[in-house]
C-alpha cells in the first residue's frame, strides 16, 4: 500500500480529533474499560455460569490442549458467534447479560476481542490475565485435542 494510500486509511479510520496510538497504548486503554480476571476467577466463573471462549487458533490448540467446558471460536469469527442478535451465533450465545471471559493463548489478543464484544453490548465481557498458558500454569484442567 502507498505512504498516501495508508495515511488516508488511517485518517478514516481513526474518529476526528484523535491521533494513532500503538498497540501497548491501546491495550492499556482497552483494559482501563473493565476488569480483567485471573484463572482462579475464570474457574469460578465459569462454574457459576460464565461462558468460557477459546479465541486460539488451532494449531495452538492442537498442540497445548483445551480448557474443557470452552466454546472454541477462532478470533475472525468471534463478533459473528457472540452477538446475541446475530444470524450466525452460537447457542450459548442467550442474551447481552451473559458473563464472557475470551481467552486467547497469552492475555493480550483477548482484551482487543473483549473491547469488540463490549462494542456489541456484551457488557459483561472480559478476559483472563495470561491467556491460556496461565490457565495451564495454574493446574486448572486441560484436556488433550
Amino acid at each position: 500500500m502507498s505512504a498516501d494510500r495508508n495515511a488516508a486509511v488511517q485518517r478514516l479510520s481513526a474518529p476526528v480529533g484523535t491521533a494513532p496510538v500503538g498497540v501497548d497504548e491501546l491495550l492499556e486503554r482497552v483494559r482501563a474499560g473493565y476488569d480483567r480476571i485471573g484463572p482462579p476467577e475464570a474457574a469460578a466463573a465459569a462454574e457459576a455460569g460464565a461462558l468460557l471462549v477459546d479465541i486460539r487458533y488451532a494449531a495452538l490448540r492442537d498442540r497445548d490442549g483445551l480448557i474443557p467446558g470452552a466454546l472454541v471460536v477462532e478470533r475472525n469469527e468471534l463478533e459473528w458467534r457472540l452477538d446475541p442478535q446475530g444470524s450466525h451465533r452460537a447457542a450459548e450465545a442467550v442474551g447481552h447479560d451473559l458473563r464472557i471471559v475470551v481467552i486467547c493463548n497469552e492475555g493480550y489478543a483477548s482484551s482487543l476481542a473483549v473491547a469488540s464484544l463490549r462494542q456489541l453490548g456484551l457488557h459483561r465481557a472480559t478476559d483472563l490475565i495470561g491467556g491460556f498458558q496461565a490457565w495451564r500454569a495454574a493446574g486448572l484442567p486441560v484436556t488433550s485435542v
